[in-house]
């Protein structure tokens, strides 16, 4: 098996933090959400890491940080997202350009995935299998690839890719196997439908070939916005502070998840449910539900619910 990770959406919703970063290089409790991903993925299995050409440096950064021989980096030569292959014409071009012939394990790399890639694995039956959570809401299952469960709860009977009125509250998250022997199938159906990763499985279905569901409890998030990025911080970080290396929070109030990046310094601050990146300086602030990126110096600001670019130096006139 041969894991293949796409990585090269250029996450506009996150603006600005994934101005110059890609959303997969995100930290997301201390670490790339692309690096919780890996870490799941059994040692033996080589992993290619599919991104574009704007991200390339951050990706050949990150990919020294991982001790793992056999993970590679692929660049689509392409620095605007209408000008992208697509995520099914990536994985088809990779297919064919490395003659690839093991079964793969594919994976979108904006995904929290709570379980054990492991045991999803072991599920592995030959036929293609997705991942599946109970989102338990189907407005907000709109937003994802749905899956209809036959009766006997593994197979699966229908799939629709962000249906306009979605029918079941169980939703793919982004953990896919596609066998070998449905390349064939796989690279005709990107011809014509190079976006839409789900809209395979769709075709699967349609063509007779059965797929399988592997569903799981544990937590899981799909790193679209904002709110979920957050919301992924609360879950994973708890009501704690966890601080990198060489940071420091003195004579401040924490209140919820507050993480705070490598070098950055807080003082004389109310923090609560703020995520504050490297090498950062905030002075007498109160930060509510705020991400922080890098390189920024804050002081005497009161802010709620906002993102800070990169660099950026804020001061009171008043305070």
């Amino acid at each position: 098996m041969h894991a293949f990770i796409l990585a090269g959406g250029f996450a506009t919703r996150l603006w600005p933090l994934t101005e110059k970063r890609a959303k997969p290089l995100l930290p997301l409790a201390g670490l790339p959400i692309l690096t919780h991903i890996v870490e799941k993925i059994p040692l033996h299995i080589p992993v290619t890491v599919s991104t574009n050409a704007a991200f390339k440096n951050g990706f050949l950064e990150w990919k020294e940080t991982i001790d793992r021989p056999s993970l590679q980096i692929m660049i689509e030569p392409t620095f605007a997202d209408d000008k992208k292959l697509g995520t099914n014409g990536a994985i088809a071009q990779w297919l064919r350009d490395e003659k690839i012939t093991d079964d793969v394990l594919l994976l979108t790399g904006d995904n929290y995935l709570g379980f054990s890639i492991e045991n999803f694995i072991a599920s592995y039956t030959g036929n293609p299998l997705l991942a599946a959570y109970d989102i338990g809401d189907k407005h907000e299952a709109r937003k994802f690839g749905t899956v209809i469960l036959s009766d006997d709860g593994r197979s699966v009977a229908a799939f629709e890719e962000k249906p306009a009125e979605a029918k079941t509250t169980l939703v793919s998250t982004g953990c896919y196997i596609v066998p070998a022997s449905s390349f064939a199938m796989l690279d005709a159906y990107a011809k014509t439908h190079p976006d839409f990763i789900g809209g395979i499985f769709e075709e699967f279905l349609r063509m007779k070939t059965r797929v399988d569901c592997f569903r799981f409890e544990e937590c899981w998030f799909d790193i679209g916005s904002f709110e979920t990025y957050l919301n992924a911080t609360k879950k994973l970080v708890g009501d704690h502070l966890l601080l990198g290396d060489g940071a420091e929070m003195v004579s401040s109030m924490r209140e919820g998840s507050v993480v705070i990046g490598q070098n950055s310094k807080v003082d004389q601050s109310t923090i609560t449910d703020t995520v504050i990146f490297d090498d950062c300086e905030i002075v007498d602030c109160v930060l509510e539900r705020c991400v922080i990126d890098s390189g920024c110096s804050l002081k005497g600001i009161d802010l709620t619910g906002k993102m800070i670019r990169a660099g950026t130096i804020l001061r009171s006139l008043t305070r």
